[in-house]
């Protein structure tokens, strides 16, 4: 018992440091990456260039910025409980902040969930995979290679498979 209690206890300083400790910027979404202008969702409901799957239908247009701008629209008479409304939009802005390094810049995407029960793994790879089929049905040149830490990137040509 007496071992085990400095174990447990530096166990707990370790999760403590880390919820803690701030994030890499690139893993948050700054206030510039938000879509918050009526206007601005206007005219990506309006440019009609949309692609979908099962889980979400993504509407883009340029934004001629450097970065990729996220906006959600949940619809009341989809998703009827505040609740479920507001988890679905934490979802996605989740999924839009770990995937983001995946995602094509210079794009308005707002995201339209199409069920309620869209779990964070759904959305973080629909939105992955129709961002980049967004981008070249808008003729956006898509990120070379995965710059997130949780997907590696593939290894250069001629690099032994086994290291």
């Amino acid at each position: 018992m007496a071992r085990l209690l400095p174990e447990l206890a530096a166990r707990a300083l370790r999760e403590l440091v880390e919820k803690v400790t701030p994030m890499n910027p690139r893993e948050t979404i700054r206030p510039h990456e938000r879509i918050k202008d009526p206007a601005d969702f206007r005219r990506a409901f309006d440019r009609k260039r949309s692609v979908s799957d099962g889980r979400l239908i993504i509407y883009g247009v340029e934004n001629g910025r450097s970065y990729a701008r996220l906006g959600i629209s949940v619809s009341r008479k989809k998703v009827r409980k505040a609740v479920q409304r507001n988890r679905l939009k934490r979802l996605i802005r989740e999924a839009f902040r770990k995937r983001k390094a995946e995602l094509p810049t210079g794009l308005d995407l707002v995201v339209v969930p199409r069920e309620p029960s869209l779990t964070f793994e759904d959305a973080a790879r629909s939105l992955a995979t129709l961002g980049r089929d967004l981008a070249r049905k808008l003729g956006v040149a898509a990120p070379l290679a995965p710059t997130s830490p949780f997907i590696p990137a593939p290894p250069p040509p001629g690099w032994p498979a086994d290291r």
